[in-house]
């Protein structure tokens, strides 16, 4: 290998480091495209189910965009808008074939190459630029490459940090580079709305701006002691996100295949007694826990329960399952049939943690659901919770949820 993880270790603490990130333009639409060239000049988007009204828009290239049409609404709001829409059903397949090359490709400038998800990858490239040349020259050749060898277009950020690189990236589309530094990022990003800020969703912007924050200088300016009462320990942290200091670190490709599980738990504001209030707590976890399994393109071949009392008695209970899984109905379905079997009904629960155990590449085994659903069924399935990891990482995790969630009592988050 070219660069023996030279990356990791050419800087020290006195210097910034150097961190793209690269985000394709309308992946999943481009990539259909591809195969369509004869939409290429028209108004065209990815859906899951082209003949239904009630379909969901999952991608839509630029021509679309420019009629207002967006990710998430259906198929009939968008025909509204634009009659002639050309819709053409997703390929899973081609679109993780893509993001294979598009990724061999990052790894070609550095060893530090950490996908954020399908068409999203951070690369730390500090350690390349004596090879590659600047941070805006290492992206601007990446951008030209993906172009020229796939027909595919990307826009990368470059920052000293994640955060701020990520930012970047969407600042400008399509294939566009946009370089934030110590000295430009208060003009360029501190008179944008808090809500643009990243892991800044919804539901925490609105929080914000009812106490007078409404940009991300605002946000960056205000009283960390104040903001941790408002959002608790989120507070801090995405003040330091607004004035640049995220210090998190590119990993390396190849430890993506080193986790071992994905899990998720949380202590309720009261004890749950009821069915009906543990299948709200097990919906919402198992949906963070499918969610990061399809972030790091795995799934679990078994399910993991762990019930803590208010007593702090705890149980641990766990199942194998037929075929490995990322979606959130089939790790629900698991975890509640382990409490159901290892659990009494009534008694009180304080804590619950679902865990996704056994975990293969997500390319490994057929999805297959827990319930005899038909492969057209379970395909709808996975492109609606894939529309919902779209949705959340363009607006915040707090964008969209089960409706099982909303509005909970118990403390929960959607």
């Amino acid at each position: 290998m070219l660069f023996d993880n030279f990356s990791a270790t050419y800087y020290n603490v006195h210097m910034d480091r150097v961190i793209l990130h690269c985000d394709m333009n309308g992946f999943f639409a481009s990539v259909e495209l591809l195969s369509h060239p004869e939409l290429k000049d028209k108004p065209m988007a990815v859906s899951g189910d082209p003949e239904s009204r009630h379909g969901i828009i999952l991608a839509k290239n630029e021509i679309a965009k420019r009629y207002g049409i967006v990710t998430a609404e259906t198929i009939w709001q968008a025909k509204k808008k634009c009659p002639e829409l050309q819709l053409v059903r997703p390929h899973h397949d081609a679109y993780k074939e893509y993001s294979h090359k598009i990724n061999q490709i990052y790894q070609q400038y550095t060893d530090m190459v950490e996908p954020f998800s399908i068409d999203e990858s951070w690369l730390d490239v500090t350690g390349s630029q004596k090879l590659f040349g600047t941070g805006r020259e290492i992206a601007d050749t990446i951008r030209a490459r993906v172009r020229t060898e796939l027909g595919l277009t990307l826009s990368a950020g470059v920052s000293y940090n994640k955060i701020f690189a990520k930012m970047g990236s969407e600042y400008k589309k399509p294939d566009a580079t946009t370089e934030i530094t110590r000295e430009n990022y208060r003009e360029l990003l501190w008179g944008m709305p808090a809500g643009e800020l990243f892991f800044v969703g919804w539901a925490t912007a609105e929080k914000l701006n009812k106490v007078g924050i409404q940009t991300i200088g605002d946000l960056a300016l205000a009283d960390p002691a104040a903001l941790e009462k408002l959002l608790g320990k989120q507070g801090p942290l995405l003040h330091s996100y607004a004035n640049g200091e995220d210090t998190s670190p590119v990993c390396l490709y190849e430890q993506r295949g080193k986790i071992k599980s994905v899990g998720n738990g949380s202590t309720f504001r009261r004890n749950l007694t009821s069915r009906d209030d543990i299948l709200t707590a097990v919906t919402a976890l198992s949906d963070t826990v499918a969610s990061r399994l399809r972030k790091y393109q795995l799934k679990a071949f078994g399910i993991k329960v762990d019930i803590r009392d208010p007593s702090f008695k705890t149980i641990s209970r766990q199942k194998q399952l037929i075929r490995p899984t990322n979606l959130t109905s089939d790790i629900r379905s698991a975890a509640m049939e382990i409490i159901a079997t290892s659990w009494t009904i009534g008694l009180p629960i304080r804590m619950i943690t679902v865990t996704g155990i056994n975990l293969t590449d997500e390319d490994t085994g057929e999805q297959l659901s827990l319930f005899d659903i038909p492969a057209e069924g379970l395909a709808k399935n996975e492109s609606i919770e894939r529309t919902m990891d779209s949705i959340r990482q363009k607006f915040g995790s707090d964008a969209i949820g089960f409706g099982q969630v909303i509005d909970n009592d118990i403390g929960i988050d959607i």
